[in-house]
């Protein structure tokens, strides 16, 4: 058994449009502005009804107990039905966790949530003989078994699930990982509700003097204000909330990291690290690689900084500094539907099929667009197959990146789009490390967009310091925070202890590192290291780093190329999860193996520098 609902989250601050100087009740909002269900369930009891019906079929399982050697036959039966469950569970999942993203605090949603999660402890239980049958067949009747005709529509999925047979455990041992597996994840999920539902900021007056209430959507709000004080006053206020939980924040991440490693030693790999590369085919070489390149260039970030400061007139420059634009005279107002038009005239180049079908989803019911009390900070894009590509926003308008996360997230579902549309069910699902890719890219596309329909030198320089700071919350930021996961996961594993204190000292070496000597650290912001969400994913968030590398090769390679470049990239998007994902970027023109796309990225960012220092010096 198992879940293949895409849930891809987007990177930087939180988002959102409260109402007024309120974030309203989710009963008050115009439901054209929410996202419509009813292609997943029709209402509440419909999903009921299904739940009943799979907590009554999945006993099923035990007919394919000892039969896999068989035949090729016997295989397919069994795959055929593990297959059906799990459509009707990534349904049933899907449909329950959206549900809980609109409201994390309603009873309803979190007990339809944790009811699915016992259920699928028991199926998990049920079906944990499947894949240590498969991995006993002798290697020359498995190949046999392959080459069979029944076999043709599952070759890949088998062969993905072969490849584990190093770290799949005996039957007995399957079963106890599989009833422990809601337990192992149950510091992610005190997290979330701690985060989105306990923490309290309380209210911050803005600029005009309006009580505004502070949550994660609004931080962002915040610090893109002119005025240094207020942006100062926001950071803080946050922080002393966080402060205030850090011992409970700390044990939490503490925990989730022990979780981590346990599973990975359980299962044989050397390390967590590995275990979470794995499934990717992703070689450790990699990860290290972007991580040595992006240290090696640190120097152009810390000259960003210092450029940063001197245009905002600042004696030092602080954590809160580096969002607010350095253009002051561009004024940011984007409704939602201008957003989506912009956004999909930068997409033109991939063609009419790419853009209506994006077009219409977000104009119609794909999209929940704005925060309400108790919803899911953030955004995200989540599919099912044969589904809408849904996509969770909190958009605001008077903050010109929402503009940008709603072409990222909408990279995102048109990815699932295609790649439902090409492949079966079993193939469909490409890994996060491909999906960042489709989505940063158009990110890069709607730079390239707006770059080309201004002659405004502001505006410009406007939209250059949004690149720069793209590729900085991106490449760099992000591959600080895989440096802290490599580091915290490495202290587990050789026997340290987590404490609130070495997740500190450790995030502390990190910010000087990364922020360079001249910038002014405040004490806060070792706490950031304990707010991080991505961190319940361990191993996550080096694929946003990557992903904006090849992105920015692939969307040079469609916009200086013709139709052939285009076919290639809309190929990768339609190819899934049926090759691995460095032989799927290879196959649209972009190598990682190497040092390249990322020398290329930074490269992009150093030019970009040299560019803005030009146009407002």
């Amino acid at each position: 058994m198992t879940i293949h609902a895409t849930h891809h989250t987007s990177t930087g601050l939180f988002h959102s449009e409260p109402a007024g100087g309120g974030i309203p009740a989710r009963d008050g909002v115009d439901p054209a502005d929410t996202w419509d269900l009813s292609a997943l369930y029709p209402d509440d009891a419909a999903w009921e009804k299904d739940f009943t019906n799979l907590a009554g079929r999945f006993s099923g399982y035990g007919a394919f107990r000892g039969t896999l050697g068989a035949s090729a036959s016997a295989v397919s039966a069994a795959m055929e039905f593990d297959s059906g469950l799990d459509r009707q569970i990534e349904r049933l999942h899907h449909f329950a966790s959206l549900r809980k993203s609109e409201d994390s605090g309603n009873d309803a949603n979190l007990s339809r949530m944790a009811r699915l999660q016992n259920l699928l402890t028991r199926i998990a239980e049920s079906s944990s003989f499947l894949t240590p049958e498969l991995q006993a067949i002798p290697d020359e009747v498995f190949a046999r078994f392959l080459a069979d005709d029944a076999l043709e529509t599952r070759r890949v999925h088998l062969r993905k699930i072969r490849r584990l047979k190093p770290h799949t455990l005996g039957d007995r041992e399957e079963r106890l990982l599989a009833l422990g597996g809601s337990t192992l994840g149950a510091s992610r999920r005190i997290f979330g509700q701690l985060l989105d539902v306990d923490m309290k900021f309380g209210s911050l007056a803005d600029e005009n003097g309006r009580e505004i209430e502070l949550s994660h959507g609004a931080l962002s709000s915040f610090l893109v204000k002119r005025d240094p004080a207020l942006r100062r006053a926001a950071f803080h206020q946050y922080y002393a909330e966080m402060k205030d939980h850090r011992h409970t924040l700390a044990a939490s991440l503490a925990e989730s990291v022990k979780a981590d490693v346990f599973q990975a030693r359980a299962r044989n790999y050397p390390s967590a690290r590995e275990a979470a590369l794995f499934p990717d085919e992703m070689p450790v070489a990699v990860y290290d690689n972007l991580i040595s390149t992006v240290r090696g260039h640190l120097g152009v970030l810390h000259r960003y900084y210092d450029l940063r400061r001197r245009l905002l007139g600042l004696d030092e420059i602080h954590h809160y500094d580096t969002y607010v634009p350095l253009v002051s005279d561009v004024v940011s107002d984007t409704p939602w539907d201008r957003a989506v038009e912009m956004v999909c005239a930068a997409l033109a180049p991939l063609g009419g099929e790419y853009v209506e079908t994006l077009r219409s989803g977000l104009l119609g019911r794909w999209c929940d667009r704005y925060e309400t009390k108790g919803k899911r900070s953030g955004a995200f894009s989540s599919g099912s197959y044969g589904n809408p590509p849904f996509i969770l926003m909190n958009y605001k308008r008077d903050v010109f990146s929402d503009v940008y996360t709603l072409a990222h997230e909408g990279g995102h579902s048109m990815h699932t789009w295609f790649a439902q549309r090409h492949q079966t069910y079993q193939d469909h699902h490409y890994p996060i490390f491909t999906a960042e890719v489709a989505s940063t890219f158009n990110e890069e596309l709607l730079t390239h967009h707006l770059l080309e329909t201004t002659d405004d030198p502001r505006m410009r320089a406007y939209l250059i310091n949004r690149q720069i700071d793209d590729l900085r919350g991106t490449l760099f930021r992000q591959t600080m925070f895989a440096e802290f996961e490599k580091i915290i996961h490495e202290t587990e594993e050789a026997g340290g202890s987590l404490t609130l204190d070495s997740f500190r000292g450790g995030y502390r070496a990190l910010l000087d590192a990364y922020l360079g000597s001249d910038f002014a650290i405040d004490a806060d912001l070792e706490f950031e290291c304990l707010r991080i969400p991505h961190f319940y994913n361990a191993f996550y968030v080096y694929k946003y780093a990557t992903g904006i590398s090849a992105a920015c090769a692939l969307a040079r390679r469609v916009l200086d190329g013709g139709a052939a470049e285009v076919a290639e990239y809309l190929g990768f998007l339609k190819s899934g999860g049926s090759k691995p994902p460095l032989d799927t970027l290879r196959a649209a023109g972009v190598d990682m193996t190497g040092p390249e796309p990322i020398q290329d990225a930074l490269a992009l960012f150093e030019r970009r520098v040299n560019e803005l220092e030009s146009l407002l010096t």
